[in-house]
């Protein structure tokens, strides 16, 4: 069974509340209990942070032992050094992925420091770039 998290970053624990024109009006909570139902054989858990040192704890202590991280640092993509640093120092594969095309947005979200340490990115497609994540570590 392969065990896999997805790490949000700030602000996606308003999900369903915010931007709903962007990041649509389902709660990430509904959205991750229709998605472990979906995938059974697949150990799914998540972690949202709001803090960046936070996120990065959350990715050196998964970054060795789980199957693969689905990373969302949001705002933190186009900010953190130091998250990308810790993908880069990490053994398990990491799928960055946005729920909105960034690169349909202002200039500075079109600059990741994640992109060119994870395996890949998916961005663009709401809430399903999460599932789309999860087929590719199947």
């Amino acid at each position: 069974m392969k065990k896999l998290i997805i790490i949000n970053g700030p602000n996606l624990n308003l999900l369903g509340k915010r931007e709903t024109n962007i990041y649509g009006d389902l709660s990430f909570t509904e959205f991750f209990e229709s998605i472990t139902d979906k995938y059974p054989n697949v150990k799914l858990e998540h972690y949202q942070s709001n803090i960046e040192g936070e996120l990065i704890d959350k990715i050196q202590d998964v970054g060795f032992s789980y199957d693969g991280i689905i990373l969302n640092a949001a705002a933190y993509t186009h900010t953190s050094i130091g998250i990308g640093d810790a993908v880069k120092a990490i053994e398990t594969p990491v799928i960055e992925v946005h729920i909105s095309n960034t690169f349909s947005r202002e200039e500075f979200r079109h600059q990741s420091y994640i992109s060119t340490n994870a395996q890949g990115v998916i961005l663009g497609f709401g809430l399903q770039s999460y599932e789309l994540a999860i087929q590719s570590f199947l």
